[in-house]
């Protein structure tokens, strides 16, 4: 086959122009008209062109399908075969078909600047990708993004919006749509410690109706005293799949500093799921930047990912904004301003208790996270999540973290980590609503002698999070099982809450921002295997007016 792979097909002017209409800039590739040939070329240069006869494209119809070698990809393993894989989406996405990769291929993808945009059903199948990172062009650029053909829109601004409001006065909209909010003259999540930063703008994320109406299972968290910017994203109601597929990462050989690697899967379409994908990392040593997920779901709704295997990655230090060493946050899985997000029946080729590797999820401004059947190394909420669900699963050495609001739910699993619950003290440990533990057991510290508590945190009430911090304001936990079999020699036993601030232990300690204490505290069928009983914390004057109600 020649160097630009001459397959004659022909178009006619209509299909022509809904080709123009649906090149994006982020694709990097191009379909156009020659006369009567219709082109597929990966850039302005035409350093491939694809040319795609009547014939073929009969041919491919009526098979219902695209596979990556009718255009040409070698699947040998040392043909970078990415532009190939660009141009097979960018053809399919024009005619509306789905796409195989082939059987017992191993497809390579280089260092070079591509992203191939999904927007038909995609089986990777059997299917090898090796994506090597070792010389990368544009970290920040992914290898697939999934995306849609519906466009977000600015709307007319509104002035204010308050928190669990119903309904949002909006002109007519086409449909269901995600509408982000933001008020930039307001700052919160403002980071404290040694990642500390000025915070983030005011921002939420809801789905209405196309009159405007507020889909209450994921509510308006926020009052917006101004609103400073307002999108509205259309909602894909047909599913999309993405599945199979065997990815191998060649890991980054770059300098250990907060320059992230974003080499994956980018989901940027709402109604997808992402189905028997397995996700492998090789090459990782001493030093390396760190990665911002292979999965990357972000900007959209109800998502799938489910029967998924992916790998957590090494953990590397740098110098953070306070001028110490920390140790950098890198991802396999990563979800930011998403709604109604799974996991299901997920799990990692490392062991969730090695603490060489970093814990495999980060997520920020989400709401509705749910891990169901999963073995994890850990669930994590940064700048907030509203409900998340944890049930039927095991998580390791870095447990349940999380900040947000609404109900958190952990049923039916394990949990692995220091704690049960760890609410971010970067972010003021504050969970505004309700926490709900049943029928779970909890292995302090993955069996490592450690003094256990059930919820830990830490808050000074020095410092200005942009928003009042709470603890959750009902704690309900039945029939739990402490393994604390292994402890150190002055344990006392578990205790409720860890010691969130060792210098309050009077009344003379005040707060300039202060802490919205737990009202209540549930006890039903607590056990430790220590026959150790439970205890309210080692500083039992901070939680001196908090309600604990037993059997």
């Amino acid at each position: 086959m020649k160097k630009h792979m001459l397959l004659m097909f022909l178009l006619n002017h209509i299909l022509f122009t809904q080709a123009q209409e649906r090149n994006s800039p982020e694709n990097n590739v191009v379909i156009t008209s020659q006369g009567q040939t219709t082109q597929v070329y990966t850039n302005e240069k035409r350093e491939l062109t694809v040319n795609i006869s009547p014939k073929d494209v009969a041919k491919f119809k009526a098979a219902g399908l695209v596979r990556y070698s009718d255009l040409g990809a070698k699947g040998d393993g040392i043909t970078d075969d990415i532009d190939v894989i660009a141009a097979t989406h960018a053809f399919a996405n024009l005619q509306g078909l789905p796409v195989k990769a082939d059987a017992g291929a191993t497809y390579y993808i280089g260092g070079q600047e591509r992203t191939v945009v999904i927007q038909t059903d995609t089986d990777f199948g059997t299917a090898a990708f090796i994506i090597d990172d070792t010389e990368v062009k544009n970290r920040t650029a992914a290898i697939f993004t999934v995306s849609s053909d519906l466009k977000s829109f600015k709307l007319a601004t509104i002035s204010s919006i308050k928190r669990n409001q119903q309904k949002i006065d909006l002109p007519p909209l086409p449909g269901r749509c995600l509408i982000s909010v933001t008020n930039s003259n307001v700052k919160q999540y403002i980071r404290f410690g040694l990642n500390q930063n000025n915070g983030s703008s005011q921002t939420d994320l809801f789905i209405v109706d196309k009159d405007g109406k507020v889909d209450m299972n994921a509510p308006i968290i926020w009052d917006f005293e101004q609103v400073t910017d307002i999108t509205a994203l259309p909602i894909d109601e047909n599913l999309l799949k993405i599945t199979g597929g065997n990815f191998t990462t060649i890991a980054n050989k770059a300098e250990s500093k907060s320059t992230y690697y974003n080499r994956g899967i980018a989901i940027r379409r709402s109604h997808v799921l992402v189905e028997g994908l397995k996700h492998y990392i090789e090459g990782e040593g001493d030093y390396g930047a760190p990665y911002g997920g292979f999965i990357n779901i972000g900007n959209c709704a109800y998502v799938t990912v489910k029967n998924t295997i992916l790998t957590g990655h090494k953990t590397y230090n740098t110098i953070g904004a306070a001028g110490k060493p920390v140790s950098m946050g890198t991802y396999d899985l990563s979800v930011n301003r998403a709604v109604n997000v799974s996991f299901l029946n997920c799990s990692q080729t490392n062991d969730i208790d090695d603490n060489k590797y970093w814990g495999i999820l980060g997520s920020n401004f989400c709401k509705n996270l749910v891990y169901d059947h999963c073995t994890l190394s850990r669930f994590d909420a940064h700048q907030g999540v509203a409900n998340a669900t944890i049930r039927n699963s095991t998580l390791g050495h870095m447990g349940v973290n999380a900040i947000g609001s609404g109900l958190l739910t952990i049923e039916n699993s394990t949990i692995r980590g220091r704690s049960l619950v760890n609410l971010r003290p970067d972010y003021g440990s504050t969970w505004q609503g309700e926490l709900v533990i049943r029928n779970c057991t909890f292995v302090p510290a993955g069996g490592k002698p450690f003094s256990a508590s059930l919820i830990s945190g830490s808050y000074s009430g020095q410092h200005d999070f942009g928003y009042t911090c709470y603890m959750p304001e009902r704690i309900t936990i039945e029939n739990l099982q402490i393994d604390d079999s292994s402890h150190p020699d002055n344990y006392q036993g578990p205790a409720i809450f860890a010691n969130f601030n060792p210098q309050m232990t009077d009344t003379a300690y005040q707060e300039k921002f202060p802490y919205v204490k737990t009202k209540e505290v549930i006890l039903r069928n607590i056990t430790t295997t220590s026959k150790k009983v439970l205890r309210i914390s080692d500083n039992p004057f901070m939680f001196r007016d908090v309600r604990v109600k037993t059997n």
